[in-house]
């Protein structure tokens, strides 16, 4: 097997570097960040995801980790790039980091493929390559191979993967990065840098304007007396349309798409053409997350003033401790804008929401947020909320309220306990 490097022990990098080795090469991971490395050096792991530190334990004699770029760029023939491309304020990706990985590379006469599987805009292979060239990094070929990881199940959808996109203008580069998945069956799409760049941004804006259409469907419903799940259920029978991305809900987030839409947008302005779509998606996504207020007002009085609201789950998904994005920032902030008592709970994600609000209460468990509280509003839908004893729960409330933020949890049930239930788009709202 090839002896690889990864550049970048975050997210898509540990990923990448767990399942590499597990597919049998040998991996040199480098980070910067000399805490984390000595982390991993120690057996542990600095991000949550499930089974990825098993896999990383299961697969250590074929890890190595550093801080010393020199040495990890020499160890692989084959170096891929994972680091992180936050938004900057106006929207646009920034690529600082890429560009200081592109500063640690040694002078070296071997032959490297660097392989970016950071999500880039459209363009950045081509800057990259006329870059390396300036500085006489001639011997050092381009690839761009984005990644297609949902937290949560990021391992199986590496080692499943619905497809796998190399993009290099060189076909044989392309042929010998695609080489380095055998192993699995997944079928591979050879291109152009520049459209593997754009595959990347053009999904997680597809799937997002999935999640703002079916969310704007079910705003209408509520005014017309539909049933979103229904409605949904019958679009996603048509094999044109498909089920998947069709949750109505109070919003997206996390680390993907809020950024991918945003610096696709960016980068059709800055090419000179106006995504009208793009803007109407996040506006939607922006405006759902508000939504739930009005309806807590409609339930308790136009005063949220001293008014206990307990939300159950902060991060942005289930089966992840991430909150970049999380509809529970806006929710929570704007309650407490309002003068609400917002009690907050989630199985992974507190100690990261207590440094963005700390004027929340964090409390130990659900039951503990609902005790008391005037309302409930589901945020995240954890199996432990879904399989909570809600009779229990009621006793202790203020008042029996629930709105379901993910229509997530068995209405007629609830209503059957006693429960004022609120979902989203749907017809079960009774008393």
């Amino acid at each position: 097997m090839t002896r690889l490097t990864v550049v970048g022990a975050g997210y898509v990098g540990l990923v990448t570097v767990a399942c590499m080795a597990e597919l049998g090469h040998d991996v040199v991971a480098m980070d910067i960040d000399a805490s984390k490395i000595g982390l991993l050096r120690d057996g542990g792991v600095p991000i949550y995801e499930p089974g990825l530190a098993e896999s990383i334990a299961a697969n250590r004699e074929r890890i190595e980790f550093t801080t010393d770029p020199a040495y990890a760029y020499k160890s692989g023939n084959f170096v891929f790039v994972c680091v992180d491309t936050p938004p900057m304020p106006s929207g646009d990706a920034d690529l600082s980091r890429i560009w200081q990985a592109i500063d640690n590379i040694p002078a070296d006469e071997g032959t490297h493929v660097l392989i970016v599987k950071s999500t880039v805009p459209v363009g950045t292979g081509a800057l990259v390559r006329a870059e390396l060239a300036q500085r006489g990094h001639r011997h050092i070929r381009y690839a761009s191979n984005p990644e297609f990881l949902r937290e949560g199940t990021a391992l199986e959808d590496f080692m499943h993967a619905d497809r796998v996109v190399v993009g290099a203008d060189d076909p044989g580069i392309a042929e010998q990065v695609a080489q380095l998945y055998q192993g699995i069956e997944s079928p591979v799409l050879l291109t152009d840098v520049a459209s593997a760049e754009m595959i990347k941004y053009a999904c997680n804006a597809f799937l997002a304007t999935k999640i703002s259409f079916i969310n704007e469907i079910a705003n209408v419903c509520e005014a017309t007396g539909a049933d979103v799940t229904v409605v949904a259920r019958g679009m996603g029978m048509d094999k044109r349309i498909g089920p998947h991305f069709l949750q109505a809900g109070i919003g997206y987030g996390g680390s993907c798409f809020p950024k991918d839409v945003s610096a696709l947008k960016q980068i059709a302005g800055n090419s000179g053409y106006h995504f009208q779509l793009l803007n109407a998606v996040i506006e939607v996504n922006e405006l759902q997350k508000r939504r739930v207020i009005g309806k807590l007002k409609r339930h308790l009085g136009d005063q949220l003033r001293g008014k206990r609201i307990a939300l159950l789950g902060l991060s942005f998904k289930p089966n992840t401790d991430d909150i970049r994005q999380a509809s529970s920032i806006i929710l929570a902030s704007r309650l407490l804008a309002e003068g609400a008592e917002v009690r907050g709970y989630d199985p992974l994600a507190m100690e990261s929401m207590r440094t963005i609000l700390p004027a929340m209460t964090y409390v130990p468990s659900a039951t503990a947020a609902l005790e008391g509280a005037d309302a409930c509003v589901l945020v995240t839908e954890w199996s432990e909320f879904l399989e909570l004893d809600w009779a229990l729960a009621k006793e202790s409330m203020a008042r029996p309220i629930v709105i379901d933020g993910r229509n997530a949890l068995d209405a007629a049930a609830l209503v059957d306990m006693g429960f004022v239930y609120d979902g989203v788009g749907t017809r079960v709202k009774l008393e």
